[in-house]
């Protein structure tokens, strides 16, 4: 018996192949996960509907949910306890249109949402989570590092929800780079001592988590990238590019309150970038220092007037409380009216 002929395939017809698995398999998760989003609207609908025939009795709905839920768990278990049936309704009651729901998220994610009671808060973090194909957990991790508020700190709410929208492509680096960074997923301890290239390190390391922090439009480029000036080496910590600003971003790790002698250094990265590596057809070169701590005078005063390509932000270790947002977006305030 003749054995079959060895033929070499193709590595982009092995990669189709591939590709039409996975995207089938992707589109019947979700659309399992959406069926599941639908049985809750559907549930808080008709919970709603029967609580309205009591709504004259105050002690009505707990008492409608913790009967029907003594029913139907003994049939289809916890996925419907009373605290399941009070979301269900809280859902509907957040999302009455079921037109309006999204095929991308599931139910992990709007159970999220519907904790966000500010309606333009709740609406940013669903169009980003569907923009970007977040998972739960890093919509989560979102909601929990404050990342709308920490927009706002540097743009107004129209601006932040129209690019979200897609109503707009952002037009400068503060609508997309937040101040300050969040980097509680690197594992450092606030008060330890660390060096420069440890926390480069462990920013490559969690490469994934710093690109979702960073933001959209976000590719990784270089780390170290040399730089040669005659007979000087000089070295870029690390070099991305955004495709939605059209640019290269250099950022500059400093484990210090930064210098004017910092800002000159990135000074110089840029102008090199902008020389020597970008396109005609591209937008300046963004320089990112991303710093322990900053005097906002220093930078004011090191830079041009009319500076937009440096660009100062204090990192810090941990996950920040609603609290603490509140107090910067208050004192960022202060100082924009005076």
């Amino acid at each position: 018996m003749n054995e079959p002929a060895i033929f070499k395939l193709d590595e982009q017809f092995v990669s189709d192949i591939r590709n039409i698995i996975i995207t089938a398999r992707t589109a019947a998760i979700r659309s399992v996960d959406f069926e599941r989003v639908k049985m809750y609207w559907k549930l808080g609908e008709r919970i709603m509907l029967e609580e309205q025939k009591g709504q004259d009795r105050a002690e009505y709905g707990a008492y409608l949910l913790q009967n029907v839920a003594l029913e139907i768990e003994k049939e289809f278990g916890s996925g419907f306890s009373v605290r399941q049936l009070e979301r269900a309704r809280r859902f509907y009651r957040t999302y009455p249109i079921a037109t309006a729901l999204r095929t991308q998220l599931n139910w992990y994610q709007y159970r999220l949402l519907i904790q966000i009671s500010d309606n333009d808060k709740r609406e940013y973090y669903e169009l980003e989570t569907a923009n970007n194909n977040w998972t739960g957990r890093e919509l989560e991790r979102q909601i929990n590092s404050g990342l709308y508020e920490r927009l706002l700190l540097s743009n107004d709410k129209k601006s932040v929800l129209e690019v979200a929208r897609k109503e707009r492509q952002p037009e400068s680096p503060t609508e997309i780079i937040k101040d300050p960074m969040v980097l509680e997923f690197l594992g450092l301890k606030p008060d330890a001592a660390y060096y420069e290239k440890d926390l480069e390190r462990a920013l490559i390391t969690n490469l994934q988590a710093f690109l979702l922090e960073l933001g959209n439009g976000f590719s990784f480029v270089a780390r170290q990238k040399r730089i040669l000036l005659e007979d000087d080496e000089f070295f870029a910590d690390l070099v991305f590019y955004n495709r939605l600003l059209r640019c290269f971003v250099i950022i500059e790790l400093k484990t210090h309150k930064i210098t004017h002698e910092d800002i000159g250094q990135l000074q110089m990265y840029v102008n090199y970038y902008d020389r020597n590596e970008k396109a005609p057809d591209e937008n300046p070169t963004i320089g990112i220092l991303l710093c322990a701590d900053k005097n906002d005078l220093l930078v004011k005063y090191t830079l041009p007037e009319n500076n937009n390509t440096i660009l100062a932000s204090k990192y810090q270790l941990y996950l920040p409380t609603e609290k603490q947002l509140a107090e910067q977006l208050r004192i960022e305030l202060q100082e924009f009216d005076q």
